[in-house]
C-alpha cells in the first residue's frame, strides 16, 4: 500500500523545505486566518492560519508575527486542501487554443486543483507532446497524464482490432506503454465497453499492467460492464452470458493480484432497474481481495444518471439504419429514421426482436418511471416519463417508445431527448461511504455554448456531495468528503506533495461555506457554477477569488514522485 511512502515522503518534504525558509521568516504571500482546517486526513478539524509563501504551505497555526502581502478572512468557513479529480476528461479542453476552456472555470469553482487526465483507454501520443501543449500553452488546474490502453492497442493492431492480440503485439504494447511511463505518465487508463478495448483480453492487460510496476504506476479501468451485461449488449443479436459489474470487478482484482500494481475500479456504479443492489456483492469481493493484500481503489460522481443516460435511445440503431448511432445526431441531417422503423416493424420477425431490446434498454436505463423526455415536438410530453406517458395513453412502455419516433423528430434517432436514470440512490449511498472510494467528476472542460447535452457533473460533482451527501443527508462525514477528495488520491496517485495541509508541501488550497456550498447545475439547465467555494489556489495562486473564477493559468503538469 501506498500509505507509508505518502506519508513518508510528505514528512520528508517537510524537513527539507523547513531547512530551506528559516523558521522565524515572518513575510508571506497570502495568509488565511481564522477558518477551520481539516487538513486532508480525515481527524477533525483545527482553527489555525495557513500561510502561503513561494507557492508552498509556509505554516499552518496561530503566529501574530505573519506579515502578509494578502490576508483572506476565512471565519465561518473550511480551509482544505484542493480536490484531485481521478477521472477526468479534460485533456482535450486543456489543449484548446481558447485560454477561458484552459483556466476550466466549472471545475476549479468546484475545488478542483488538480486533473489524472486520459481516462477510459484514450490518449494523445505521444504523451511527451501533450505535456508540451499544456505547458506552452498554459493550463488552470494542474494535470497528471495517463497512457490509454486504447491509444496503444491501436497504434499497434490498426484496424484488425477486433480480436485478441497475438504475443508478438502485447509485446510491441509493452514497449509503447513504457514509453508513457518514460514520458512521466502516472500509469494506464482503459475503456474495456468501448472501441478497441472490447477485444482484449485479461492476460494482454495483465502484460501491459505489469509494465507499470517499476514506475510505480497505476491502472483505473472503466470496466467491461457496469451492469447486467456491456453497453453494447442487444439481445436481438448479441450471445447471452456477457459479463456482468462483478465478473468486470474479479477481473480488476485479479489484475491487481497478479501485477502487483495499484488498480482503480473507476466511476463505480450499478446500471439498471434489474441490477440495483449489487454494489454490496461488488463491496464484498473488494473487502476480501483488500484483505489478501489487493492494492484495489475505487472512484465515483455523486449522480444518480450517467453520462450515457444522456444519450438514451430506446430504439435499436439496428431498427432505423446502420448510421444511427445515438441521440447527439444533428436534426439538420436527412434521414427518416420514423419511416424506417415502421419498414422494420412491418416484419414480425423483426419487430419481435425490436421490442426485446426497447424492453432490455428501458431496464438499463433505470425502468420506465426513470426515463424522463427533454425534448420532443410535443411540448406537452417535456419533463414527463415514459412510464406516465404510456399510461396517459393506455400503452405499454415499449410501445411508448415506437411512438416516440413516430412522432418526434423523424431526424432524430429515438426521436426525443431523453435522459435515464439508471443508478440507484442506495447504491451511491453504499459506494460512497467505503473508506477506499475517492471522488471524481467523470466531466470535461465546459462552457455555456456547449448546449443543453451537458452532464451536471461538469459543473456540481464536488459541492453537490458535501451539500447532497454530507451536510443535509450525512451519509458521509465532513471530514471524511474531504479525505475522499484529497489525501485518498494522492496516496492512491503517489502524489507526495498534495492533497494534504502540511507545512513544505505545495499550496493547492480550497476556503469553502459549509452554509452556502452547493451545487446549481441541473440536467435542465447545466451550465451554472457552484456556490460556496470562496477561494481556491493552485500552486500557491488564486484561480477563484472571493467565488469569482480568475482566469489564470497558474497549474503545472505533474510528473511522479515529483515534488
Amino acid at each position: 500500500m501506498r500509505l507509508a511512502t505518502f506519508a513518508i515522503g510528505c514528512l520528508a518534504g517537510a524537513v527539507i523545505v523547513c531547512a530551506q525558509q528559516p523558521p522565524d521568516s515572518s513575510a508571506v504571500d497570502v495568509l488565511i486566518t481564522g477558518g477551520l482546517v481539516l487538513d486532508g486526513t480525515g481527524n477533525p478539524g483545527i482553527y489555525a492560519d495557513v500561510a502561503i509563501r513561494g507557492g508552498r504551505i509556509a505554516g499552518i497555526g496561530k503566529r501574530r508575527e505573519w506579515r502578509a502581502a494578502r490576508t483572506v478572512d476565512a471565519k465561518g468557513k473550511i480551509v482544505c486542501p484542493g480536490f484531485i479529480d481521478m477521472h477526468s476528461h479534460a485533456d482535450r479542453g486543456l489543449a484548446s487554443e481558447d485560454k477561458r476552456r484552459r483556466s476550466a472555470a466549472n471545475l476549479v469553482t468546484q475545488g478542483i486543483t488538480t486533473l489524472l487526465v486520459n481516462p477510459d483507454g484514450g490518449s494523445p501520443w505521444p504523451l511527451s507532446q501533450q505535456r508540451a501543449t499544456y505547458e506552452r500553452l498554459g493550463i488552470g488546474p494542474n494535470a497528471a497524464l495517463m497512457v490509454g490502453h486504447g491509444t496503444v492497442r491501436r497504434l499497434v493492431m490498426k484496424d484488425d482490432h477486433q480480436r485478441p492480440a497475438t504475443a508478438g503485439e502485447i509485446r510491441q504494447m509493452r514497449d509503447l506503454v513504457r514509453q508513457g511511463m518514460n514520458d512521466r505518465a502516472f500509469g494506464m487508463s482503459a475503456g474495456l465497453e468501448y472501441v478497441p478495448g472490447i477485444w482484449s483480453t485479461t492476460d494482454e492487460l495483465i502484460e501491459l499492467v505489469r509494465e507499470l510496476v517499476p514506475y510505480g504506476g497505476v491502472y483505473s479501468v472503466h470496466q467491461r460492464s457496469e451492469s447486467s451485461d456491456p453497453r453494447w449488449f442487444r439481445p436481438a443479436f448479441d450471445k447471452p452470458g456477457q459479463p456482468t459489474m462483478l465478473d468486470a470487478v474479479n477481473e480488476t482484482i485479479r489484475i491487481g493480484e497478479e501485477t502487483g500494481a495499484t488498480v482503480i475500479w473507476s466511476h463505480s456504479k450499478a446500471m439498471g432497474a434489474g441490477y440495483w443492489g449489487s454494489t454490496k456483492a461488488a463491496i464484498r469481493l473488494i473487502e476480501r481481495a483488500r484483505s489478501r493484500g489487493v492494492d484495489i481503489w475505487s472512484d465515483q460522481y455523486p449522480y444518480n444518471s450517467t453520462g450515457g443516460d444522456g444519450g438514451t435511445v430506446l430504439v435499436p440503431a439496428w431498427a432505423i439504419g446502420d448510421n444511427a448511432f445515438s441521440g447527439q445526431r444533428s436534426r439538420g441531417a436527412k434521414a427518416d429514421y420514423a419511416a424506417q422503423l415502421r419498414k422494420t416493424m412491418a416484419d414480425s420477425d423483426k419487430a419481435a426482436k425490436v421490442k426485446g431490446d426497447i424492453a432490455h434498454e428501458i431496464s438499463r436505463r433505470g425502468g420506465p418511471e426513470n426515463i424522463l423526455v427533454f425534448e420532443h415536438p410535443d411540448k406537452t410530453f417535456l419533463g414527463k416519463t415514459l412510464d406516465g406517458l404510456a399510461k396517459a395513453r393506455g400503452v405499454t412502455p415499449v410501445q411508448m417508445a415506437l411512438e416516440l419516433q413516430y412522432e418526434g423528430y423523424r431526424d432524430r434517432p429515438g426521436g426525443a431527448r431523453l435522459r435515464g436514470f439508471s443508478v440507484w440512490e442506495e447504491d451511491v449511498a453504499a459506494l460512497m461511504t467505503q473508506p477506499w472510494m475517492a471522488t471524481s467528476t467523470d466531466a470535461g472542460i465546459a462552457l455555456p455554448e456547449d448546449g443543453p447535452d451537458t452532464h451536471a457533473r461538469f459543473y456540481g460533482s464536488y459541492p453537490r456531495k458535501f451539500r447532497q451527501y454530507a451536510l443535509d443527508k450525512k451519509v458521509i462525514s465532513l471530514e471524511n468528503t474531504v479525505r475522499s477528495s484529497t489525501s485518498l488520491p494522492a496516496q492512491i496517485l503517489g502524489l507526495q506533495d498534495r492533497g494534504l495541509l502540511r507545512q513544505g508541501l505545495v499550496a493547492d488550497v480550497v476556503v469553502f461555506d459549509p452554509n452556502t456550498i452547493r451545487d446549481r447545475s441541473t440536467f435542465e439547465q447545466p451550465h451554472q457554477l457552484s456556490e460556496g467555494i470562496d477561494f481556491v489556489l493552485v500552486n500557491g495562486r488564486f484561480v477563484v477569488d472571493a467565488g469569482k473564477p480568475t482566469g489564470e493559468l497558474p497549474g503545472q503538469v505533474l510528473s511522479p514522485g515529483a515534488r
